[in-house]
């Protein structure tokens, strides 16, 4: 089952529990799905509907921040049980002991050896941990590596 049939079933079956918050952001996710469609004028692959998905779980988790900030405890609340929606549909994520891994991988199969290969080694690396890794903390155990 693709995603985008997923949130269609999971859809249905939260109007029929009547469950408004996980409805709410499922239409939001299928909103940004189709938003997507129609920019590039042709259907989703299932690898750039998971794109969408973590656009707006990292969306999330930058308002959060924000909410915490700012003290807004019953936003930051409304934000985090919304996270944990998005999450269902995202791909388990890899821990940074398996990214620091695949960084060395990577590292070994350019043979880069300095921070001016770091570019070679992201654009090889990125692809692998796309939606289940954040760019900044691949971005720091590369720069870490290449020391």
């Amino acid at each position: 089952m693709t995603l985008i049939e997923r949130l269609t079933d999971d859809m249905k079956a939260a109007m029929k529990n009547k469950d408004k918050n996980r409805l709410t952001v499922i239409r939001m996710v299928r909103s940004s799905i189709k938003n997507k469609e129609i920019e590039l004028k042709r259907p989703l692959t299932e690898d750039e509907a998971l794109s969408v998905v973590a656009k707006e779980y990292k969306q999330h988790q930058d308002s959060l921040a924000e909410f915490v900030q700012a003290n807004r405890d019953d936003l930051a609340e409304k934000a985090r049980s919304e996270m944990a929606i998005l999450k269902d549909y995202l791909p388990e994520p890899l821990t940074e002991e398996e990214v620091r891994r695949m960084v060395q991988e990577v590292i070994a199969q350019t043979g880069a050896t300095s921070r001016a290969d770091m570019k070679k080694v992201m654009t090889r690396l990125m692809p692998q941990v796309k939606g289940r890794a954040d760019g900044k903390t691949v971005n720091r155990l590369v720069q870490e590596s290449l020391q």
